[in-house]
């Protein structure tokens, strides 16, 4: 009896193993698309295990010079002959459309898609909508990192980047916008370019690692996959993503570190969703976790939904700190707006002096007094969600304000310019 009772507590527990590992087992794939990306993918695939690497290239050439950790994927080899796409999106969009149903055998299967592209190219740009509305479509939680040009890669890569990213927004689930050219804020100018990126790839590669290993790794309190779909939940979330290691106890270093990592043009301001993981158990203290979430907690939406998680860490030297926040609040391109408001009050200004030259020519009315423009340049930009030709309420006031007198003089006008045995007395102007 006492053996058949082993054999049946043997089993169970050989079944529980089991269970727990058709749990873990969450598929992940990482995608690099374009050239840049997959230089990105080849480098992160080095260094993070438990998820398949794929770069996604028209251009063969440089598939060939990537990592063998990465699967290769070709596509558009009849529109572009095996060649890249000349920084045209429209060529990138086509190649992807026309091989559509090869990307959904890609995409078929899997549980977390992370879609990366360096934007501003032909291939990434005009061929990553495509593959995150398949992945989209085909019920997969679909996550986009992706860089923006530096500066002196022109205008013209900027307005791709720009234009793909409006396309992209609407087909994933969250996204990720690095700026390379914020890299000059971790270092010197006179570093070379290859190395500059090298340090972009790499802080990818350990965020990356850090998310997958959040999944899979138990712990204390655990995070899982159904907790990663719970911040993710919705479309085109943006999301701030850091992961960093501190020395001793210092809980304002960790939180200065976290939330502000230079290459981020945002910060965690008003995310609605967080996922907080801090590793180290035997260095943290009930003091060091709270002070920590409490910091964080503050900076985000009084309604978000945090999960937090404790979980063991690599050494007992550090203490590592992983957050995802998404549904972040700031705007992405705030040059614009900025560019946008100059423009308005500029357009104001002229429109307000015009008025007066004229009302003061005419010498029948006294010319409305000019309005705080200089208020305008303290307004929040958040407060222009629209950037229509409203600027403040004193400012379109004054404007109504100069219609009226206008109006009153024409009336006044016509009154005179009529014969006098025409006037009547109902005509005339008060």
């Amino acid at each position: 009896m006492m053996k058949k009772r082993r054999k049946k507590l043997i089993k169970t527990e050989k079944e529980d193993i089991r269970e727990s590992d058709m749990v873990k087992k969450i598929k992940i794939r990482v995608i690099g698309i374009g050239d840049g990306a997959g230089n990105i993918v080849s480098e992160i695939a080095q260094r993070v295990k438990r998820a398949s690497f794929f770069a996604a290239n028209t251009d063969s050439k440089s598939l060939k010079s990537l990592s063998r950790k990465v699967a290769r994927f070709q596509f558009g080899q009849s529109l572009t002959q095996g060649l890249g796409t000349g920084m045209d999106p429209e060529i990138g969009e086509r190649a992807a459309i026309n091989e559509k149903e090869k990307i959904k055998k890609l995409l078929e299967g899997q549980d977390f898609v992370i879609l990366i592209s360096s934007l501003g190219g032909g291939t990434g740009s005009g061929a990553s909508p495509i593959f995150a509305k398949i992945s989209n479509n085909l019920g997969n939680l679909t996550y986009g990192i992706f860089t923006l040009p530096f500066r002196f890669e022109g205008k013209k890569k900027m307005e791709i980047a720009k234009s793909a990213l409006k396309k992209l927004e609407t087909r994933l689930n969250a996204f990720t916008l690095l700026q390379n050219e914020k890299i000059f804020q971790l270092i010197d100018r006179k570093t070379p370019l290859k190395k500059a990126l090298s340090i972009i790839n790499r802080n990818l590669a350990d965020n990356i690692q850090s998310l997958i290993e959040i999944i899979y790794q138990a712990g204390l309190i655990n995070i899982d996959f159904a907790d990663l779909r719970t911040v993710f939940d919705g479309r085109g979330r943006l999301t701030y993503f850091n992961s960093v290691d501190i020395d001793g106890n210092g809980t304002k270093e960790a939180t200065d570190k976290i939330i502000n990592f230079p290459l981020y043009s945002y910060s965690i301001e008003g995310a609605k969703g967080v996922l907080l993981n801090i590793s180290g158990q035997k260095r943290l203290s009930l003091a060091q976790v709270s002070q920590v979430s409490q910091n964080i907690s503050n900076l985000v939406d009084k309604e978000a939904k945090i999960i937090f998680g404790i979980s063991g860490g690599k050494t007992d030297s550090k203490i590592r700190v992983n957050l995802l926040a998404t549904g972040c609040k700031k705007e992405i391109f705030p040059e614009k707006s900025k560019k946008i408001l100059k423009g308005l009050k500029s357009q104001l200004k002229e429109k307000i002096k015009s008025k007066k030259t004229e009302l003061k020519k005419k010498g029948k009315v006294e010319a409305p007094h000019e309005p705080e423009i200089e208020e305008v340049e303290k307004t929040p930009l958040f407060k222009f969600p629209d950037f229509g030709t409203t600027v403040r309420k004193n400012a379109l006031q004054v404007k109504k304000d100069v219609e009226k007198e206008e109006s009153e003089i024409t009336a006044k006008e016509r009154f005179w310019e009529t014969p006098a045995f025409l006037r009547k007395k109902s005509n005339k102007p008060r």
